[in-house]
């Protein structure tokens, strides 16, 4: 089985082509194994995939040729073929059957995902007929290390599950299994503290004005200005003359 370093190591890529090769087993069998252009735009997709991404295919190539070497993965070229294509090893390495792989893909390509959901996403993999056979599923899961159950999102009813296929750093933390009445669960974190706005700074407002006598005011100034200007122009006509 494989060991636990790997599965706490495995890259986003990894687990892109890995979900992908375990999807598109079941849902497009007459083209598995893939090839790498197949296994490129299946990474690539636009739908069912969560974030989407682009990855390019030597991208594609370093992650199928690592999880090979993870026994997840394997070259499966047939004779005088020149297209390089991959299938996935995953019941063997993992241990599991069809139905725990179909609910582990969908979190591998969607990420955290409620039992409803994962009941809705794994019809064309392998039909489940209800939500307890799903979490019957995700049971076996959580017991072998793969998944674990994690908080709802606001307005949700579902917990979400996640895969622990890699990526610890960045995953949410379990629901704590029980909390005392009014306590916070483990994973809570107090909100930061906000600081007070700044006072604004009072600005007082101008006061009152005659507005006739302040244009009259404005007038006389401009005028006076413009004698200044051409008793200056004068002079320096009689200057230069």
């Amino acid at each position: 089985m494989l060991g636990a370093m790997h599965i706490a190591e495995l890259t986003a890529p990894e687990q892109r082509v890995l979900g992908c090769l375990i999807e598109k087993r079941w849902t497009t069998p007459d083209q598995y194994p893939l090839s790498l252009n197949a296994l490129r735009l299946a990474c690539n997709q636009s739908t069912n995939r969560d974030p989407v991404t682009a990855y390019d295919e030597t991208t594609i190539r370093e992650a199928a040729q690592r999880l090979s070497l993870y026994g997840l993965a394997r070259l499966a070229s047939g004779h005088g073929s020149r297209a390089t294509k991959y299938r996935h090893l995953a019941e063997d390495a993992l241990g599991l059957g069809r139905e725990e792989l179909a609910v582990l893909a969908v979190m591998l390509l969607r990420g955290p995902q409620t039992p409803g959901e994962l009941k809705a996403r794994t019809e064309r993999m392998a039909p489940l007929d209800s939500l307890v056979d799903v979490e019957r599923v995700l049971g076996v899961l959580s017991e072998r290390g793969y998944a674990h159950r994690i908080g709802r999102r606001p307005g949700q009813k579902e917990d979400r599950f996640e895969h622990l296929l890699g990526g610890a750093a960045d995953r949410e933390a379990p629901v704590a299994a029980t909390t005392e009445a009014g306590a916070r669960p483990a994973h809570y974190a107090e909100p930061a503290v906000q600081a007070p706005p700044a006072p604004v700074a009072h600005i007082p407002a101008p006061a009152p004005t005659d507005v006739n006598g302040n244009l009259a005011d404005r007038v006389a100034a401009l005028e006076s200005e413009v004698a200044s200007l051409r008793a200056e122009l004068d002079e320096l006509r009689t200057l230069y003359g």
